[in-house]
């Protein structure tokens, strides 16, 4: 008797497919591979264009080298026309030549396709990974484009002018960036004292508030990308976005809390946190 199981006469079906374009994470704690990790823990199927290749490790970002743009939109045409796409998230496009070449292949979507924008400025270590030239052409050709904007407050400050010191300073600086086009506006206060407070900012001027415990724990790489990878994926799943965000925060919290760590300086968050227990 054969050990081999049976053949579905139709096969499995695909899970929703998401479409992370950000850079590579040589210590894998963010980048594509926390993004990729994210995808696959809260059952989507994700697929990845490289923007850039970083030398990164637990203490910093000891370099980086942009893809050429051809390159960047060859990876994103070779999976969009044959694979497909049901939301996509973009991370650290680091040039204002790969942010417009971005912004261009995503205006070119079908509009129901959501997008999630987290305009990565710099790293966890505070290395620069989006160049001062690109500020402009993120806030006025991809922010437009976002279904949901996912900035922390340094890159709130970067792209609005709005220094954010306590909670009361959030709803402007929402207001602002949603001013700049993004259909939801996500302001991250994972920096500020207090309860891990994030605003989320709708079309028609709703708020909604996360709340969450604050975890002692310095191992917190990878916050931000796996934040906007879980957005993503529960757009993708069928989530309306409030939905979306609040199920995200909840995964991201839990891999806060497993953070764990490696080499000498700050370690990644869990992303299998859900698989171990």
């Amino acid at each position: 008797m054969s050990n081999v199981p049976p053949t579905p006469s139709s096969g499995p079906v695909a899970p929703p497919r998401v479409l992370t374009v950000a850079g590579s994470d040589s210590g894998g704690g963010a980048g594509i591979q926390a993004d990729l990790k994210t995808m696959l823990a809260l059952g989507v199927h994700g697929m990845s264009v490289i923007t850039a290749v970083t030398a990164q490790n637990s203490t910093g970002v000891q370099g980086y080298w942009e893809l050429p743009a051809e390159a960047v939109r060859a990876q994103f045409r070779s999976v969009v026309d044959d694979i497909g796409v049901q939301a996509v998230k973009t991370g650290m496009l680091a040039s204002a030549e790969l942010v417009a070449t971005v912004a261009e292949l995503l205006g070119g979507l079908d509009p129901a396709v959501p997008v999630v924008v987290d305009p990565v400025g710099v790293s966890k270590h505070g290395d620069a990974l989006l160049a001062g030239s690109a500020v402009s052409v993120l806030r006025e050709r991809l922010l437009p484009l976002a279904t949901v904007a996912t900035p922390n407050l340094h890159e709130v400050a970067q792209l609005t002018g709005i220094t954010v010191t306590d909670e009361r300073g959030m709803p402007d600086a929402a207001r602002a960036l949603r001013d700049l086009g993004a259909r939801w506006a996500l302001i991250k206060g994972g920096h500020l004292p207090g309860e891990a407070a994030d605003l989320l900012r709708g079309p028609d001027g709703e708020q909604h508030w996360f709340r969450a415990e604050r975890y002692d724990n310095r191992h917190t790489h990878g916050t931000g990308c796996t934040l906007a990878s879980a957005i993503a994926s529960h757009l993708a799943l069928g989530l309306p976005v409030p939905e979306a965000v609040a199920a995200a925060k909840a995964y991201v919290t839990g891999a806060i809390a497993g953070g764990f760590a490696l080499g000498a300086g700050i370690g990644p968050v869990d992303h299998g946190w859900r698989q171990r227990g």
